[in-house]
């Protein structure tokens, strides 16, 4: 690719930007690194409509980079209860004092400095320098790597490194000099919006006449990923464990695995006959007495079937590990989204008369 197509590329682009293109989202106000940095990870694996709601709430909480520096991992891991991947809300927490340490609370002013931040790789780092300095700075997040996929037609798959690398060449030729914040934007909105993975707008599309991918009339087969492994399936139980006070027992997960840090009910998994959580149930210390229904649960490589145990107590459970929670209630920090739905449900229960 030449200079000249690079430029047509990214004309036609801009042009169909500032007609089509989004101009209103919440962190484009006072587009601060801060509220940037916030937006690009809560946006890592979770569309706009989503994060939109998400993304008011924690400003609303966290202001500024000082607050979030001050939080508690709790207060911040229940403001991102339901969005799931929480392994980014730890990070940022990470990252918020990391800033007021080492960079007096400073953002880094450079993509290089920002990209060595827990959870942000360089084409997060690359959107955050951009959008909030305004400066150019190369990105290729999901949307983009769709976008050239299809426009150039890559048969390679592109979880492989050698393609990787092959699309940041093509994503540093066409981003431009001139207005490349608006570009980043307009090329993720592109694939946002338009370019989707399922069923892309081709004929709404800036590019649709020299799209190699629309021209040999197989849009959807790119991009190409090498072929995934059959996604397991696991299976939990988690006891929901209601004392003589109507109170539930949570328990706080550790920090690696699922749901690190969030707090869920105590739990079997099946598969590898154990109890998690560091808190194990003598016999007898448990009565079963009902089962809500089951669960399905889909994470990135594997399925999770969970079973619902209604359980009382048979005699008093002494534990500094459980918080007991009384429903309807303030909660002791953020929660999964199936947590959240079996404690609505029997709050929905406890309403009947």
């Amino acid at each position: 690719m030449n200079s000249t197509q690079a430029h047509t590329f990214s004309t036609h682009l801009l042009t169909w930007y500032q007609t089509h293109g989004r101009h209103d989202l919440p962190w484009q106000h006072n587009p601060t690194p801060y509220r940037v940095w916030i937006s690009e990870i809560m946006l890592q694996q979770t569309q706009v409509a989503t994060v939109i709601p998400y993304y008011l709430r924690f400003m609303q909480s966290f202001p500024t980079l000082k607050s979030l520096s001050l939080a508690k991992e709790d207060d911040v891991l229940s403001h991102w209860s339901g969005l799931g991947y929480y392994a980014r809300a730890r990070n940022i927490v990470k990252t918020a004092k990391i800033i007021a340490e080492k960079y007096r609370g400073r953002f880094p002013k450079t993509v290089e400095e920002i990209c060595n931040l827990p959870g942000i790789g360089q084409s997060t780092a690359g959107a955050i320098f951009s959008f909030s300095q305004r400066k150019r700075a190369v990105i290729l997040d999901g949307n983009v790597k769709r976008v050239l996929a299809r426009y150039f037609a890559i048969s390679q798959p592109i979880n492989q490194k050698n393609t990787l690398d092959e699309m940041w060449l093509l994503a540093e030729k066409l981003t431009p000099e001139k207005n490349a914040h608006h570009y980043n934007q307009a090329i993720m909105d592109l694939g946002a919006t338009v370019c989707t993975r399922s069923k892309p707008q081709c004929s709404a599309c800036p590019f649709r006449k020299n799209c190699e991918a629309l021209n040999a009339g197989t849009p959807t087969q790119f991009p190409i990923k090498s072929g995934k492994k059959t996604r397991p399936t696991k299976h939990v139980v988690l006891y929901i464990i209601r004392n003589m006070q109507n109170e539930i027992a949570l328990i706080k997960r550790p920090t690696k695995g699922i749901w690190g840090g969030l707090w869920s009910f105590p739990e079997y998994w099946d598969q590898e006959s154990e109890i998690r959580n560091q808190y194990k149930f003598q016999n007898r210390v448990l009565q079963p007495i009902g089962q809500l229904p089951q669960i399905k649960h889909q994470f990135t490589h594997f399925t999770l079937m969970i079973t619902p145990v209604l359980c009382k107590p048979t005699k008093k459970i002494t534990s500094n590990e459980l918080f007991w929670y009384k429903l309807d209630t303030r909660l002791p920090g953020g929660i999964a989204a199936p947590v959240a739905n079996i404690l609505k449900q029997l709050n929905a229960e406890a309403a009947i008369p």
